[in-house]
């Protein structure tokens, strides 16, 4: 028992010494040059989408929830968004070479279609993301359009 009681102190202090370790928070201007936005229109309504279903983890800007001041959440958290940008970054879309730019569009489409995006983990926690089939048409609609505006350029 005692010995049980020694564990349970040394898990209690490692708890709460954790939670001076913290991540740096991805809070990157919201829109510059390189946005997706100077590459293809992104009108408002595809814009709400994509802010409600996938900024925070494809952009320079994430908006927190109150569960990241909680350690290790924040470190998970911040791994998430740190890959989620690595696969696609609306931030920096614009800096993508032309080929790379098409393929992450035809991702997106993909990724939706097949129910990988927005993610269930993210779902959890935010059901306001789960896209409606109408949100999902109207996304694939701007895939379609933004590949032929992308495309154009190659020639």
């Amino acid at each position: 028992m005692k010995i049980m009681k020694k564990i349970l102190i040394a898990l209690a202090l490692i708890l709460v010494v954790i939670q001076f370790i913290r991540p740096a928070k991805n809070v990157g201007t919201v829109e510059d040059s390189k946005d997706i936005t100077h590459t293809v229109t992104v009108a408002p309504n595809v814009q709400n989408i994509l802010q409600k279903a996938c900024n925070d983890c494809h952009s320079n800007h994430t908006e927190y929830p109150w569960y990241y001041n909680i350690q290790p959440v924040a470190w998970w958290l911040a791994n998430h968004v740190k890959d989620g940008k690595r696969h696609l970054n609306f931030s920096e879309f614009n800096g993508y070479k032309t080929k790379r730019k098409l393929h992450k569009l035809k991702e997106i489409k993909e990724e939706v279609e097949d129910g990988e995006m927005p993610m269930d983990s993210y779902l959890w926690m935010h059901s306001n993301a789960k896209l409606t089939e109408a949100e999902k048409a109207t996304l694939y609609k701007w895939v379609e359009e933004s590949l032929v505006v992308v495309a154009d350029t190659l020639k």
